[in-house]
């Protein structure tokens, strides 16, 4: 045999060969005995391991198997094997120890649980406790579970304000080694937040800033509410909030660097303190766009551009910009685009220049969508304000869109959304938090009128109906001599798209006995559609049919003016109109900046009686004047005229007053009979008028109170009246007058425990002859 090539020496001859044939035999004996050893260890090993397994003794288990409890034993030391029974909670004391040749494991079991109860809770109910708890009925009773419970209840108390809550558990012995878990609770005072503290704001206010949170300072104005329990998921949105007030004020370099709350014994309460940067404010400089999509004109996306140059820096017109932008690149078939702003500061001249980056993104899509917290909005009610869906293309511009639609729909206190990576590079996870709030609404309203006394209305409404986020609302008007009924229907969505479709239903009656004597009662309903056109412009289409009854008691047709007794008896109307609305208000609660502006034409003649074209608008301008002064513009107009050959009615004129001139009565201005010893309003068919009102927070009042103050002058007119001049042979002359009526005034709105209330008394400063006025006027309502 010949070996070579690995570097060994070759036989030379047969001695050389035996020697080397006995080496290699010897080799192969020691490899042998090797093997022979291993092989027997590892028997050994193997039968020490069966022998092991078949001498553990369990003692003392009555539920738990045998078998169980020597699966946590086999192949560990006793150390090891007890802690092992120690973590699966089954067991109150757990010993191991070795006895001659066998490993003894006695075990002593947790008692099972009957029932979980509690006492003292008085502020949350034993059913909202529960399904927090991790001890729960027939489960074995381990004392670190209730020791995580007992944290858990008081976090729940400190939520609700009640951080000096006690909990106390405790077990009561039953028969068949069952037990129940008793948690005590002392709830203690209410610990709300006694102040709210801003350091390194130079140029707002700290009262400014604490408007713009939701969270408030306890008083007895807040006892109502929970809003002035300290809340971490509360307190920060409210720092964003408090950031984006800088952000929309054109402080575009303002940072929260931190938020400190510390517990005061003394006070009994929470001292919040925040501290901002506020840096300098800016206007806008130079605005231009950087198209990186060779398709996509710059020319074209400058039309998207809200932000105009020489402006305050306001970062809710770049968010604008940002959506009209990224949705029209996504229209011309760039679905991952994005658009971001850059901005180069100018500090020495107090401008930012803004440019938008348009360039192609990350082909990131969006795997899954969670929804959390919607304890009653259903989730197709949040899914459907996104124009993201699972699989879609990731856009972080369009969900910023739709968080800021979930938030205006006013169905929750907070909203959130975030994302997290998925197990694929190209996917990503959106989770939405939110937490609903109440949405229903019980309102009254009234006012004192010199005809007809003392008026009122209830009106019970939901805006968010069964979570399905659809709008019902009852009221009922009622006077000395006027009663009204509507109901009112609305959902969002219709037909799955988003195109709001309603439904109205009234029954209005109103007695007229001051100049004149008849009543008037109208029934009917409208059908109404909105079709949004942009985040600003809706076109609402309608179509109404309702039928009029004027009747004038027997004993007061001899005085009655000819227009009214020509219009005497039914006359059914079909009407169609559309409203052109265009609504740009930072906040519909309370308004500080924007646009809400309504033009609606109409026309009736499409069936019944009627035959006249309406058209009314409605313009209202809000603008911050400074810190807590808010001025608003508001203007009215209106025309209507009847074709063919027939003239209107009474009844199809304006009736105008305190809703165009605050300080006279409902249709106490326009066209009257001239008879002195009627007086009867005939209604118009042209109105404008203007209002000025400048409302403000009320100096040394705490803002808790929630009262602001108001001062207003408003003008107007109403006149024309293009009605039968005669009737049954009988002429009369009318009292037209189109002079201006003017007043103005002073009211007091108080965000009340029961809701928002006005106070407004007006002095009419013009009148014609013939005008009734009404100085006093209030209204009110509260939310559930």
């Amino acid at each position: 045999m010949c070996v070579s090539g690995f570097g060994a020496k070759p036989a030379t001859n047969q001695n050389e060969t035996g020697q080397y044939m006995s080496s290699k035999n010897a080799r192969r004996s020691v490899t042998a005995k090797r093997t022979t050893v291993a092989l027997a260890m590892a028997m050994a090993a193997f039968g020490v391991s069966e022998a092991f397994a078949q001498q553990v003794v369990v003692e003392g288990n009555r539920r738990v198997d045998t078998d169980t409890i020597r699966s946590y034993v086999v192949g560990s030391s006793p150390d090891e094997a007890r802690r092992n029974l120690v973590e699966t909670g089954l067991f109150s004391d757990v010993r191991v120890s070795r006895q001659g040749g066998s490993l003894v494991v006695r075990v002593a079991e947790n008692q099972v649980i009957n029932r979980v109860a509690f006492e003292g809770n008085r502020r949350l109910r034993s059913e909202a406790l529960l399904p927090e708890m991790q001890t729960r009925s027939n489960r074995p009773y381990n004392p670190a579970t209730v020791d995580e419970d007992v944290r858990r209840i008081r976090e729940l108390y400190r939520r609700s304000g009640r951080a000096l809550a006690e909990v106390t558990p405790r077990t009561v012995e039953l028969e068949n080694g069952r037990i129940d878990v008793v948690f005590t609770i002392d709830e203690g005072a209410r610990t709300n937040i006694r102040a709210i503290d801003f350091v390194g704001n130079d140029s707002v206010s700290s009262r400014r800033l604490r408007d713009a949170m939701s969270s408030e300072v306890s008083s007895i104005f807040t006892l109502l509410s929970t809003t002035d329990v300290y809340d971490p998921d509360r307190l920060a949105a409210d720092l964003e909030s408090v950031r984006r007030y800088y952000m929309r004020r054109g402080y575009a370099d303002m940072q929260v660097v931190g938020s400190d709350v510390v517990f005061d014994a003394d006070r009994k309460g929470y001292v919040i303190t925040i501290t901002v940067d506020e840096g300098q404010r800016y206007r806008v400089g130079d605005v231009s766009v950087d198209s990186r999509i060779p398709d996509v004109s710059e020319e074209e996306l400058r039309q998207r551009v809200a932000t105009g140059t020489g402006g305050i820096y306001d970062s809710t017109e770049v968010e604008r910009t940002l959506v009209d932008m990224t949705t029209a690149v996504a229209q011309r078939g760039y679905a991952f685009a994005q658009v971001r702003p850059v901005g180069v500061r100018n500090e020495a001249e107090g401008t930012v220049d803004l440019t938008y980056v348009v360039e192609e993104g990350p082909r990131v899509y969006i795997e899954r969508i969670n929804i959390r917290g919607n304890t009653r909005t259903r989730d197709n009610v949040i899914r459907r304000e996104l124009d993201l869906g699972e699989g879609d293309p990731y856009n972080k511009v369009l969900l910023d869109r739709a968080e800021r639609r979930l938030r205006n729909l006013g169905f929750f206190e907070d909203v959130r959304i975030t994302n997290e990576p998925s197990m694929s590079p190209d996917r990503v996870v959106i989770n939405i938090e939110v937490e609903d709030k109440a949405t229903g609404s019980f309102s009254v309203g009234g006012g004192y009128s010199t005809a007809d006394g003392f008026l009122g209305e209830v009106s019970l409404s939901e805006d968010n109906f069964l979570g399905r986020g659809q709008a019902v609302r009852i009221s009922g008007g009622f006077g000395q001599r006027s009663q009204s009924y509507d109901f009112s229907f609305t959902e969002p969505y219709f037909l799955g798209y988003r195109l709001s479709a309603g439904i109205d239903l009234f029954s209005r009656y109103n007695e007229e006995r001051t100049f004149a004597r008849y009543e008037n009662r109208t029934e009917g309903g409208t059908i109404r559609f909105g079709i949004p056109i942009t985040e600003e412009f809706t076109i609402a289409p309608k179509y109404s049919l309702f039928q009029q009854r004027l009747t004038i008691p027997d004993g007061f047709r001899n005085n009655a003016s000819p227009a009214l007794l020509e219009s005497e008896g039914r006359r059914t109307t079909s009407l169609v109109g559309v409203s052109f609305i265009y609504n740009s208000i930072d906040d519909m609660n309370e308004p500080t900046n924007g646009w809400l502006v309504e033009v609606t034409p109409e026309i009736a003649g499409l069936g019944g009686d009627a035959r006249y074209f309406r058209v009314t608008g409605d313009a209202r301008y809000y603008h911050e004047l400074t810190e807590g002064v808010v001025g608003i513009a508001r203007a009215q107009a209106g025309h209507i005229s009847s074709f063919g050959s027939r003239n209107l009615r009474m009844n199809d004129h304006f009736f105008k007053g305190a809703d165009l001139v605050r300080g006279f009565e409902s249709g106490g201005i326009g066209p009257r009979d001239a008879d002195p010893t009627r007086n009867t309003g005939l209604g118009g068919t042209t109105y404008f008028g203007g209002s000025l009102e400048v409302q403000f927070e009320i100096p040394l009042l705490p803002r808790a109170i929630g009262i602001k103050g108001a001062v207003f002058a408003d003008a107007g007119t109403l006149f024309d009246y293009d009605g039968m001049r005669s009737f049954d042979g009988q002429a009369f002359d009318v009292r037209n007058s189109r002079s201006i009526r003017s007043s103005v005034g002073a009211g007091l709105i108080w965000r009340s425990p029961l809701g928002p209330i006005r106070f407004d008394y007006a002095i009419a400063t013009s009148k014609a002859s013939g005008d009734r006025t009404q100085a006093f006027r209030f209204s009110g309502g509260t939310s559930f």
